[in-house]
């Protein structure tokens, strides 16, 4: 039965097109989904494959495989009142392969093993048959971060206070019901005490799901390259099976509440699903890792029929709008104008910005991934898609090692072709 909300309240840690979907939530209805933090709690969780805890996908109504999905981010609500994050280095006998996917325990060798926890700290969390810590990832440098009330601002804090949070580790984190993750803050570490950070929540993986079955963080050209040729049993056979993803684990830190995110189907019914959900972080995720919280998160679901993307478009809040596709003003009109008319040729005046997402293994494979997708979509030479983000447009770094927005000025008669020029002009006001 189609449903105009979807509650989405179940989790699950791998994308599988083969499995059933929640909803089906109809075309122009709302997803409303709580989410539990992302990276470093399921990262210390032996017993899942993947590093990400996301809603279980939800098919959405009149979305067929060539659609396209608009997910209009009404709310993010932080639920999370601390968190702990940091650098990662992988740990030495407790994987097979690859940390995120077949952690082991160093002493029974059981791959994902059943774990409890004993106390705090990075040993807290230890195998259920043998009784030895178990820890794919150990942290580097680290930090434990604490909000306000209002959450508007948030306090890295001394280690000390990191152990206090620790001992209430779940409490702090504000995990769902449903959730398996161990909190991150059972680390207790807290090596860089006094910054201030503002909060400004974005969702760090949000897309539809791929045609392949794959690890939730795992769902993008750069991280997902991992796969191609691996051990494990979420292998790719090759670099081809990279087209089948969405790429929704971005890191773009222009998904905020009133963004616009613009996603392919690839599957009947689309599967749309979130989590990784950051109180805040800067271009680039420089540390791997930023501030995982739980959220509530409300969105707003609507079917673009016909518009077959491989990957994300973005279309941020007006202010987010790097400085060189935003809206000319009127003096800039007026003497664009005065040279067009003295010279007899016509002006680009009803264009309009969008962001286009590329991924690959490094930035170079990503910016050439995005260029190649706005060449694609829109039928224009490469050559002229490069000359027009030079003069008209950037690339910004969304997450090292490789995935990037490239923001380009389409003119009205390209989105209109599409069926893009309307949510786009709604979106700016126009």
């Amino acid at each position: 039965m189609v449903k105009n909300i979807v509650h989405a309240t179940e989790f699950v840690w791998v994308l599988d097109p083969q499995e059933a979907f929640l909803g089906p939530v109809k075309n122009g209805g709302t997803i409303v989904a709580r989410v539990g933090p992302g990276c470093w709690g399921p990262m210390i969780t032996p017993g899942f494959p993947g590093g990400h805890e996301i809603t279980k996908p939800i098919a959405v109504d009149e979305a067929n495989i060539g659609d396209a999905i608009a997910i209009k981010i009404r709310k993010i609500n932080v639920l999370s009142l601390a968190t702990t994050s940091g650098n990662d280095q992988p740990q030495v006998n407790h994987f097979v392969g690859d940390p995120s996917i077949q952690p082991c325990c160093p002493s029974c060798k059981n791959i994902r093993p059943g774990t409890y926890v004993d106390g705090i700290g990075e040993d807290s969390i230890k195998c259920s048959v043998c009784h030895v810590s178990v820890k794919p990832f150990k942290v580097d440098n680290s930090y434990t971060i604490l909000m306000d009330a209002e959450r508007r601002v948030a306090v890295t804090v001394p280690a000390s206070i990191a152990q206090e949070i620790a001992n209430d580790a779940n409490g702090y984190s504000a995990l769902p019901n449903n959730s398996k993750q161990y909190s991150a803050n059972l680390l207790a570490r807290g090596e860089i005490p006094g910054l201030i950070a503002p909060l400004r929540p974005m969702i760090g993986n949000i897309g539809s799901c791929p045609m392949i079955k794959v690890p939730a963080s795992k769902n993008a050209g750069d991280v997902g390259s991992s796969l191609v040729g691996a051990s494990h049993d979420y292998a790719l056979d090759d670099e081809t099976d990279i087209e089948k993803l969405t790429d929704g684990h971005m890191d773009v830190n222009e998904v905020v509440e009133g963004s616009i995110v613009i996603v392919p189907v690839k599957v009947p019914g689309g599967g749309i699903y979130l989590g990784d959900v950051h109180a805040m972080q800067g271009d680039g995720e420089l540390a791997g890792h930023t501030t995982d919280v739980s959220a509530e998160v409300i969105m707003e679901i609507s079917v673009i029929k016909g518009l077959e993307l491989q990957g994300p478009i973005i279309l941020p809040l007006k202010e987010d709008l790097p400085k060189i596709v935003r809206f000319r003003s009127n003096e800039d009109l007026l003497k664009a104008k005065l040279i067009s008319e003295l010279y007899g040729f016509d002006l680009e005046e009803d264009s309009l910005p969008i962001q286009v997402i590329g991924s690959g293994k490094n930035l170079n494979s990503a910016v050439n991934c995005g260029l190649l997708r706005i060449s694609q979509l829109f039928n224009i030479p490469l050559a002229e898609v490069k000359n027009r983000c030079t003069i008209t447009g950037q690339v910004d770094i969304g997450r090292l090692p490789g995935t990037v927005q490239i923001s380009i000025l389409i003119p009205a008669e390209m989105l209109k072709g599409l069926g893009l020029w309307a949510i786009v002009a709604q979106h700016y006001g126009v």
